[in-house]
């Protein structure tokens, strides 16, 4: 018996979807926060702890290190566990990690607890399916999109609020208000979240073992994370070099500026649910082309911004090409959501985390990518790096058709 038949899910209970919508995005953007805020406070932990450079230097990479980890080995229990029950326990998991890193004494103990906080924050991308899936088909990519805002606000306000809250309070009082955050939002989703059963009867093992069989029968998936992992590359290029370029001339902002000009990048997730909306009305291809010419006259944009002579003026281009660059990315994400989660419902998680995996590894790929850029050109070549990526999707769009209908 294949995995397709043995597993199905049986029908949740009524729910009402649109708090159900409101409680995942704010969760999700509240959760994602925990997976960045690090590559802010590390400083303040290293000479807080004393630790070295290397052990510093740890901290954000063990947290994203467990953060895939948790897509590849927790994300697929969505289609063996009942989801409430699952998202529940992971919450906690993140909560309690969350209050370890806080109060941790030792090096070691924080890195640990930032590894387990990690992969617990995996019970994002429980939620995001399980939302999806209260909606009917045609009505998909908006309850996707409207869950994805709250993901990417999240991830854009994740550096400057850590910032704020360390300045104000102290670096351990970012992780408990996050505790304290996930708390609250814990208790709400056991209010509004749906019962869900899988009824599958394969093992555990059966489901990982299944990864390579969904990339290769689903043309949909490997397209879709293709482009994803190409569009978050263009991200973390563009976010990995901007805090060092702001300092110097024409810009000239200290820290506090650059932690505001960060929020600047929060109105592209206006995009998420209008992206949705409008891949629900069958605009996804066209919308799919509009987001990857977006990004490339972004980068071109941001790039022109750094050769101004004018303070003002390169600021307000620079502004323009983050919201731009943002509303291109949060676009061809948010469509591809929409089209793997209406591929196998009784796969939903595995494919999510596959998804989510891949296109984390393709901001992987846009940090290194970044660093050899600023090393070799500078600002102008880390914005021609980035607009590369953005050339490949554009050059996906026109020889394929898979996952754009």
């Amino acid at each position: 018996m294949t995995i397709s038949e043995a597993t199905k899910l049986s029908p949740p209970r009524a729910t009402s979807v649109r708090p159900l919508i409101w409680i995942g995005a704010i969760t999700t953007g509240t959760v994602v926060t925990n997976l960045f805020a690090p590559q802010i406070l590390v400083g303040l932990i290293g000479r807080s702890l004393g630790m070295t450079a290397l052990q510093a230097g740890l901290i954000s990479t063990l947290t994203l290190l467990g953060y895939a980890l948790g897509l590849l080995l927790l994300v697929p229990l969505v289609d063996l566990v009942e989801n409430k029950r699952l998202i529940l326990r992971t919450l906690a998991c993140a909560i309690v990690a969350a209050i370890g890193t806080a109060m941790a004494p030792t090096p070691l103990i924080l890195l640990a607890a930032t590894f387990i906080l990690g992969a617990s924050c995996a019970a994002i991308q429980m939620v995001v399916p399980l939302v999806a899936s209260m909606v009917p088909p045609e009505r998909r990519g908006q309850a996707i999109g409207d869950v994805m805002s709250g993901l990417m606000i999240g991830i854009l306000l994740s550096r400057p609020m850590a910032s704020l809250i360390a300045d104000s309070w102290s670096w351990r009082g970012y992780y408990l208000t996050s505790a304290v955050l996930m708390t609250v939002l814990a208790c709400a989703l056991a209010r509004a979240l749906p019962t869900l059963q899988p009824a599958a009867k394969v093992s555990y093992g059966t489901l990982l073992r299944s990864f390579p069989k969904l990339l290769r029968e689903e043309p949909v998936l490997r397209v879709r994370s293709w482009t994803a992992a190409l569009v978050m590359a263009s991200f973390t290029a563009f976010w990995a070099a901007v805090a060092l370029r702001l300092p110097d001339v024409p810009f000239k902002l200290d820290a506090k500026g650059i932690a505001l000009f960060a929020l600047i990048g929060v109105a592209g997730a206006a995009a998420t649910p209008l992206a949705g909306r409008w891949g629900d009305r069958g605009l996804a291809r066209p919308l799919l082309i509009i987001s990857h010419l977006m990004i490339i006259g972004a980068l071109a944009l941001c790039a022109w911004a750094g050769v101004l002579e004018s303070r003002i003026g390169a600021l307000v281009v620079l502004s323009v090409g983050t919201v731009l660059l943002d509303f291109g990315i949060t676009t061809d994400q948010t469509l591809g959501r929409r089209a793997v989660n209406l591929l196998r419902p009784e796969a939903r998680g595995r494919i999510n985390g596959l998804f989510v995996a891949l296109f984390f590894i393709g901001g992987a790929v846009g940090a290194a990518a970044a660093s050899a850029a600023w090393s070799f050109g500078g600002w102008t070549a880390v914005c021609a790096v980035a607009a590369a990526f953005g050339v490949l999707g554009f050059i996906t769009d026109l020889v394929t058709k898979t996952g754009s209908e």
